[in-house]
């Protein structure tokens, strides 16, 4: 069956120059962006249950933009004012342009891996003698926790926001040639707002490991997977697919 219509469980790409536009344009199919999932804030007082006191670390590790705004969002409301010595330790480049957000950049410590917490080793090393505190939401992948404990520092983690699913009632009765999942969380929503889903003829794209696992226990039919040697992004392995049953 051809494809003509694609829901993608992720918010729209700010820009109109993404590759999804030039599947649209190409392929003169309909793409739709809606996010399965959204990240909702914990209160001071669930914070406070953790049992976690933000002056007793002089270190913050950040893996993302998310940890960032919490951070800094439950700092002020438990009025908390980060010292200008505080050192972060940031996963990748991006996180750390982020940060500028609520920092003087060249005036703080910073410290910038290339894409995961191993390639800040070293400059952990460095500081072994301190405590590190990882802020994060529920769900935190595993090889995160896994990597700070084999480099061997202080770290105490705390969690300051949640995955929470959202509300698709209003896509009930609405249907796609393919639905697109990037996490676990993504198939989970999807399920918990229409329990009785049948994937019939709907086209199943996964993008990673776990959300491949998570497809197959929901015993959902995957028909496009990336990333691969040859598709290593979403937009390629969907391109692909569309070409072989679209006949383009």
């Amino acid at each position: 069956m051809k494809v003509k219509t694609i829901l993608v469980s992720q918010p729209q790409p700010a820009t109109e120059k993404s590759p999804y536009q030039r599947l649209i344009d190409k392929h003169k199919v309909k793409i739709d962006f809606r996010p399965f999932i959204h990240v909702e804030g914990m209160t001071a007082k669930e914070v406070r249950q953790q049992k976690v006191d933000f002056a007793q670390f002089d270190n913050i590790i950040l893996t993302s933009r998310n940890a960032v705004d919490h951070y800094f969002r439950l700092t002020e409301e438990m009025r908390y004012k980060v010292p200008d010595t505080t050192k972060y330790f940031c996963q990748s480049e991006a996180v750390a342009y982020y940060l500028q957000k609520y920092v003087l950049y060249r005036k703080r410590k910073i410290y910038v891996g290339e894409r995961k917490i191993e390639d800040l080793a070293q400059v952990f090393q460095k500081f072994n003698k301190e405590r590190f505190l990882l802020p994060s939401s529920d769900i935190l992948k595993p090889s995160i926790p896994e990597a700070l404990d084999k480099i061997g520092i202080d770290w105490t983690r705390a969690q300051l926001y949640k995955t929470v699913v959202s509300d698709l009632s209003d896509l009930r009765d609405v249907s796609y040639d393919v639905l697109v999942f990037f996490s676990p969380s993504g198939i989970e929503s999807l399920f918990k707002n229409f329990p009785d889903f049948k994937q019939n003829d709907t086209r199943i794209a996964v993008f990673g490991n776990s959300t491949v696992n998570a497809a197959d226990q929901a015993k959902l039919r995957i028909d496009i997977k990336a990333p691969s040697p040859e598709t290593p992004s979403m937009t390629m392995a969907i391109e692909k697919y569309i070409a072989e049953v679209n006949g383009k």
